[in-house]
């Protein structure tokens, strides 16, 4: 095993490795983002604002199905992570080849599922008719490509458990730059409309995917299986659903509250929500240092927990919030000097009241950034140590405060309580999720220090059994 293919977290400076996992990590968000991005410039430049609101208005859904779908495969990482930091190679390739197994039946169950239900959930949603249609051609073709949301993530979840977190970065530029000439060629030459958009996301996915797939085979020696471990464990099934599914759901419940915060927002009219959807691009793009320092955080705490250096995770902490504090103040600063001019990338100079609309947002969010930083780092690091269950907790909380947003302060303050609904979210999950890691740490903290006590008792008896 060659020290270039795996990285370890569980010694060196924590603030040298958490920014030099992260930023990796960071640039994949941004790529990521970036061809997401450009669907949506695209889609607004040459389909126009009404394509606009067709492609946002399925924003909330996406996020819950898609989301389920990342999280799953963010937890099925954890005890991958858990067991490299233990040096438990064999256990980690059982992990491995489990974790596959699993993904494989969720992405076919929930690929039927959702195609089978999704103009019935856009008519739920409160779509207004004048995009329906536009909507529902956009996210079937997304919800058919749930295995190949599933086949990167995981993989590239298993490379970054390993400590690399550079090989998903160089995957995702080259599939960005196929999802951008894929747009062009699908919007503008072929006039596939919005579908068109949805085509080059799914199909860039896939080759960044597959792409996933060889570098793992042809590059860690770790992965090496033997016999025994190609099988069916039901110890390791039962492991991975109890990390995996509560991420899935934490992501899936966050976003039923903001299902139904979207659909207060389509009952405003076409130019809210082409005006969210720009606003929730630029913001999505400007919040990937916070996912890029939970997700950090979570294979950081996955390893040093299996080695058992819980001061390393809690110093892991108080750098990754201090880093994301320092870079919240930058971004409030973009917000409010550059927000109308970022938000041009999506909509013409002459929409002046959707300009305005879009910069009002901008600025009320990133005003709220540090306890946003709180809830990815906080949330991630529980997640890495393996109590996956509080996530859903916070999910709670965040769609609780969405819900109350919808339902009574969207009536009654419009869109500026659309503005408010993520900050309340955020703070919400952040009351549960700071007293919640204190918790989990001194949990830890006994159950470690009652296990080293077991060991040096039981290494008493030994001696003591051939003193006699």
């Amino acid at each position: 095993m060659e020290k270039n293919k795996v990285k370890d977290l569980t010694q060196g400076n924590v603030f040298k490795l958490i920014l030099g996992f992260s930023i990796p990590l960071l640039f994949g968000m941004l790529f990521q983002q970036f061809y997401s991005m450009v669907d949506t410039i695209i889609v607004g430049k040459y389909l126009g604002v009404t394509a606009l609101a067709e492609v946002g208005s399925t924003g909330s859904i996406s996020f819950m199905i898609i989301g389920f779908c990342m999280g799953v495969c963010n937890g099925f990482a954890i005890p991958v992570a858990q067991k490299f930091g233990a040096r438990n190679y064999k256990l980690l390739r059982k992990y491995v080849f489990n974790s596959a197994i699993l993904s494989a039946i969720f992405s076919i169950a929930m690929t039927i599922i959702v195609c089978l239900l999704c103009r019935k959930i856009l008519g739920w949603m409160n779509t207004p008719d004048d995009i329906m249609e536009g909507a529902y051609s956009y996210i079937f073709v997304i919800f058919l490509g749930i295995p190949v949301t599933y086949l990167y993530n995981l993989l590239a979840g298993i490379i970054r458990s390993f400590g690399d977190s550079k090989t998903p970065l160089i995957f995702l530029i080259m599939s960005s730059i196929i999802n951008i000439v894929l747009d062009l060629a699908f919007i503008i030459i072929f006039k596939m409309g919005v579908a068109g958009a949805a085509w080059a996301t799914v199909i860039s996915q896939a080759v960044s995917g597959i792409c996933c797939l060889i570098f793992m085979k042809k590059r860690y020696s770790i992965l090496k299986f033997e016999k025994d471990e190609l099988k069916v464990n039901g110890h390791c099934m039962r492991r991975l659903c109890y990390m995996g599914i509560p991420m899935g759901l934490q992501y899936s419940i966050t976003a039923i509250g903001s299902v139904i915060l979207q659909t207060a927002v389509n009952g405003l009219g076409s130019l809210v929500v082409a005006t969210v959807t720009a606003g929730n691009k630029i913001s999505m793009f400007l919040s990937c240092p916070f996912d890029a320092l939970g997700s950090t955080m979570a294979t950081y705490a996955g390893q040093n927990v299996g080695a058992k250096k819980l001061d390393r995770v809690n110093e892991g902490i108080k750098k990754s919030i201090i880093i994301g504090s320092v870079y919240s103040i930058i971004a409030f600063v973009i917000s409010i000097l550059f927000g109308k001019t970022i938000a041009l990338l999506f909509v013409d100079r002459n929409q002046t009241e959707l300009l305005s609309m879009v910069s009002k947002q901008l600025i009320i969010t990133a005003a709220f950034y540090i306890p946003l930083c709180f809830v990815n780092v906080v949330r991630f690091t529980i997640q890495g140590m393996g109590y996956s269950t509080f996530a859903i907790c916070a999910g709670v909380c965040e769609m609780v405060a969405r819900t109350v947003c919808g339902f009574v302060l969207v009536p009654i303050f419009g869109f500026t309580a659309v503005c408010l609904a993520s900050p309340i979210a955020w703070i919400c999950a952040d009351a549960f999720l700071i007293p919640g890691y204190i918790s989990v740490l001194k949990k830890m903290k006994k159950e470690i220090k009652f296990m080293t006590k077991e060991k040096v008792n039981d290494i008493k008896e030994v001696s003591a059994g051939i003193d006699l």
